[in-house]
């Protein structure tokens, strides 16, 4: 065990981490990660942390905490998937740092407090409220303090530890967590938030003292949003009144000492309070909570009243977004139709509330020009769900549920008036335009979603008409200078209703949409990008409305355009264009052939300019997709075509390895991978690949995370290439060390039953025969050890895999040698208890039948005593069931899904390649019919056995008709009987 470091030495080295000079910090960085191990180190970091000497000490401190933080965040929760398994913190240690760590957080400045109430946090998504039960008591305590910066304090922890009750799916577990916060905390904070009230009252002069209570008031909130998330709860029911009160307090007050008129960005404590409080409140409206139906008339006003005071600001942005939704959930439901069913306070909405909410600001034209990225995350993508544009839109949806007829009207003659104002004076008033083609957005959509664009319209008719007379012209419109704000909506328009265009307007609109790709105007060239890969996703019925066929003529015109983009000097990271550019690469197919090597050279000419500085995870991953893509499409159709591209990418791949790009290696080790795949079988491995194998199984190769599954599919794909060359070139006994190493990480298992796979499947029988005895003593000690669902179903696909192809003697002969009978207990208590719990499917499934029909059929280990016919008749069962289950999906072959939306994973440190992906590939492709062969088998093992099988089948399928049944029908269908 590592030698842990005292406090005055943890003060020392973290002094040195803040160090200018890479070499000392690095060097002290270096000192904390050996120190990790040692059992009392992270005790010891708190201890500085708690610490205060002196005044300079704060940054030390602050970079303890947050070192703390980490320890926690990695090495906390014993069975996390992510788990750091070097850091260790002993139960003693746990206990001690549960104890203090409230208390300190409530005596620290207020840098380390955030990361003391972080550790709180992530210390209590493991152990509370089960094994810390004093946290909340603790917490609790402490909102009669009477410094107000150690209640916010407390209440940002408590904040965060309540804040998973609205993300966490119902069950018994969770209300029986929640009501156990609700009985500690609900009456405490009822109580702390009127002294609270009563403080900002008595403090209304004092802005400093204030900014603190509003503060507490707004963290408040956030609870209050949180506990009362999956159902009202009594107490709060029973306080409404209490409640409701200070939200209508809240919803009125006013004080400039909280108001800064110049400033147009951040929102004011008041700001921030006031969209809390309509939070909540939104959340009663939409559960229909009848204790709320008499307070909803007044908060109604009250909140219209908050909407027609905020500006158009962007420090208003969040809170006319939440009153916004608030009315939007109000007005849709027909128990509060009264409320709105006048055509006056319709015609209000959408012309006081819908339609200024709709217009194009000084600042959305400023971020525009200036800040296209932002302008197109909040326009285009998720972050557009927040948007005033899009809360009004929906505000107008909501209404044509109740007032669709009436909203309609209102709405046209609006469009109308506007479009007006645009023929009268087109170089002035665009913003008219472009809000009337956003408001047609809003009356015209039943359903939509960014995925997928729009799927239910009201008046297919009357927009088409829209389309043609206003939006197409923008799209005729080559002049790139002229109303590109304008442009972009038209072309956002045509993204949004691409569903109800026909194949032949597609093929229509595509041209268009191609020339915007040479817009100078950066959002403008991006939402061409963006709806051309749309528009090649979607589908009437099962096929694609734009396809191979309708891409083939216009190939030249859009690869030309998007390499200009990602090839553009100053703008070259268009994470948009690079997504259309590998969706086109894969609709084309075969057709991109003539073109590869020019294509490839591009890319790979784009690849070495952000190697130097990665700064785009998005624009990098669908560079590597484009690349892989094209290596799918060319390969596969000429495998020889592997050495072309080998010799293309090996430089550029060397390079990025030699450079140590840690953002990169993975996506290079997946291609790796995927050219060693399709290399001809028989042809080596060549110099090129032969001197990287060295490097994979170095143990510095696998110390970053997002190596590991990369590097295990790779080691994989040179056992399937050249099983022979890695055995007699030593490189076995280090792949097996490695997967020794996989294995005993809960995070790697996966990948390490993924190699292992490739290991029983290729590698000659003398070889894996040595080490088989090895690998079963490793699985079986891990069985013992961490008996998951998903390791056991991994540890029953190995064995059915090395059952399928080397027999049921060999199984039985290893894991009886081990200990006699082991091989009946491991199928007894491991193998066919996790066919029933967690039942697999397609080629998992088969594989299942192929196994346990040897194991059944080819020897008679099974048959030898009563316990064992027992264990004989279940196996069969087993089969049968996996034969005749609909859900096992036996035969039928997973969809290519490549051809839907490219998703990026949350993980930072690796994301799989969609277009890189391993085939699934079938191990028995010579079993054509499973069911037949295990039939064929029963009745063979009849025949030798006669009159043996019968009672027992009959004893094991009695229970189940079904089952019965289905063995009946196979032995007809196959025309065998059990003798």
């Amino acid at each position: 065990m590592a030698q842990g470091l005292t406090v005055d030495q943890l003060r020392t080295v973290f002094e040195q981490t803040l160090s200018p000079q890479r070499e000392i910090s690095k060097q002290a960085e270096d000192q904390l990660t050996f120190s990790k191990k040692s059992s009392g180190h992270a005790l010891a970091v708190l201890n500085l942390v708690a610490a205060a000497t002196s005044p300079t000490d704060l940054a030390i401190r602050q970079a303890a905490a947050v070192h703390f933080k980490n320890l926690v965040k990695k090495g906390w929760d014993h069975d996390a998937d992510e788990r750091d398994e070097e850091i260790i913190i002993s139960d003693h240690d746990r206990q001690m740092i549960k104890d203090h760590l409230v208390g300190l957080m409530s005596s620290v400045p207020p840098l380390i407090q955030a990361q003391c109430s972080e550790s709180i946090s992530l210390i209590a998504e493991v152990d509370f409220p089960k094994n810390w039960q004093n946290l909340l008591p603790m917490l609790v305590q402490k909102f009669t303090s009477q410094d107000p910066s150690v209640v916010n304090g407390v209440l940002l922890t408590a904040h965060s530890i309540f804040e998973r009750f609205c993300f966490v799916q119902r069950s018994d577990k969770l209300y029986a967590d929640i009501l156990y916060c609700l009985n500690i905390v609900q009456a405490p904070l009822l109580d702390l938030f009127k002294t609270t009230s009563q403080a900002v009252d008595a403090f209304k002069s004092d802005a400093a003292q204030l900014k603190l209570r509003f503060e507490a008031l707004r963290l408040m909130c956030n609870i209050f949003f949180s506990l009362n998330y999956q159902d009202l709860p009594e107490y709060f029911e029973d306080h409404i009144k209490e409640w409701m009160a200070e939200f209508a307090k809240y919803l009125e007050y006013q004080n400039p000492l909280l108001t800064d008129a110049d400033e147009e960005t951040e929102p004011s404590p008041i700001d921030q309070v006031q969209a809390a409080v309509v939070e909540d409140l939104n959340l009663y409206a939409e559960k229909d909570e009848e204790p709320f139906l008499p307070f909803l008339p007044e908060f109604t006003r009250l909140v219209w009243n908050l909407l027609m005071r905020v500006t158009t600001l962007p420090k208003h942005d969040n809170l006319a977004t939440k009153c916004i939704k608030f009315l939007a959930s109000i007005v849709q439901k027909q128990m509060h139709k009264d409320l709105f069913k006048e055509e006056a306070t319709l015609r209000q909405i959408v012309g006081n509330i819908v339609i200024p909410n709709l217009m194009i600001r000084e600042l959305d034209h400023e971020l525009f020009e200036d800040d296209p990225a932002e302008f197109i995350a909040i326009d285009m993508e998720g972050s557009e769900s927040q948007s005033r544009r899009k809360c009004s839109q929906e505000l107008l949806r909501a209404m044509c549920r109740q007032f669709d007829s009436e909203t309609t009207a209102i709405c046209y003659e609006h469009i109308a008036q506007m479009l007006g104002e645009f023929q009268n004076n087109p170089n002035e008033k665009w913003t008219a335009k472009d809000a009337a083609i956003n408001l047609m957005f809003g009356i015209a959509s039943k359903a939509e979603t960014t995925a997928s664009g729009v799927s239910n319209v009201k008046d297919l008719s009357r927009l088409m008409d829209f389309f043609t007379s206003n939006v197409f012209p923008e799209l005729q419109d080559k002049n790139h200078a002229a109303r590109p704000m304008v442009k972009s909506t038209a072309i956002k328009f045509t993204c949004i209703f691409r569903n109800q265009f026909t194949k032949e307007q597609l093929n229509a609109l595509v041209p268009h949409l191609i020339s915007h790709l040479s817009s100078p105007v950066i959002v403008v060239h991006t939402y061409a990008s963006f709806t051309l890969e749309k528009i090649m996703t979607a589908k009437d019925g099962n096929s694609f409305k734009f396809g191979r066929n309708e891409l083939r003529p216009h190939l030249d015109g859009i690869f030309t355009a998007l390499f200009a983009i990602v090839e553009n000097e100053t703008n070259n990271e268009n994470e948009y264009a690079m997504k259309c550019l590998m969706r086109s690469l894969y609709v084309s197919g075969e057709d991109i052939l003539p073109a590869t090597q020019t294509v490839i050279e591009r890319l790979t000419i784009a690849l070495g300019r952000v190697a130097k500085n990665p700064r785009n995870p998005r624009y990098n991953h669908y560079l590597f997709e484009s690349i892989a893509v094209l290596v799918k499409s060319v390969c596969q159709s000429e495998p020889s075509a592997t050495t072309s591209f080998e010799s293309f990418l090996f430089p550029p791949f060397q390079t990025i390895l030699q450079m140590d790009v840690s953002e990169f290696t993975p996506y290079v080790f997946q291609i790796f991978s995927q050219l060693l795949e399709f290399r001809e079988r028989g042809t080596g491995l060549g110099e090129a690949y032969s001197s990287l194998l060295g490097g994979c199984v170095t143990p510095l190769a696998w110390e970053r995370k997002g190596n590991i599954p990369a590097l295990s599919r790779l080691l994989s794909a040179y056992i399937q290439q050249a099983a022979d060359d890695v055995v007699s070139g030593g490189y076995f006994l280090k792949i097996m060390g490695v997967w020794q190493k996989l294995i005993s990480s809960k995070a790697n298992e996966q990948c390490s039953f993924e190699l292992l796979k490739s290991v029983v499947l290729f590698v000659p029988q003398n070889a894996l025969s040595s080490a088989l005895p090895e690998i079963l003593k490793v699985i079986l000690t891990r069985l013992q050890k961490s008996k998951t669902p998903r390791f056991v179903r991994l540890v029953t696909n190995f064995f059915a895999l090395l059952v399928g192809k080397y027999g049921a003697n060999l199984f039985f002969e290893q894991l009886n040698r081990m200990q006699q009978g082991m091989g009946l207990m491991v199928i007894m208590q491991v193998w066919l208890p996790s066919l029933s719990s967690n039942p697999p499917i397609r080629i998992d499934a088969k594989v299942q039948v192929v196994a346990l029909t040897k194991l059944c059929c080819d020897t008679s280990a099974m048959l030898g005593d009563e316990n064992g016919r027992a264990l004989w008749g279940k196996s069969v069962a087993a089969i049968v069931f996996l034969l005749t289950s609909k859900e096992a999906m036996i035969g039928q072959e997973v969809a290519d899904d490549a051809a839907e939306e490219v998703e990026i994973t949350s993980d930072a440190a690796f994301s799989a390649l969609r277009f890189a992906r391993k085939p699934v590939e079938d191990p028995f492709p010579e079993i054509t019919n499973p069911s037949q062969s295990f039939v064929q088998a029963l009745h063979s093992l009849s025949s030798n056995q006669p009159g043996v099988l019968q009672s027992i089948l009959q004893q094991s399928l009695s229970n189940d008709p079904k089952l019965s049944a289905g063995l009946e029908t196979m032995l007809r269908n196959a025309n065998v009987t059990i003798i």
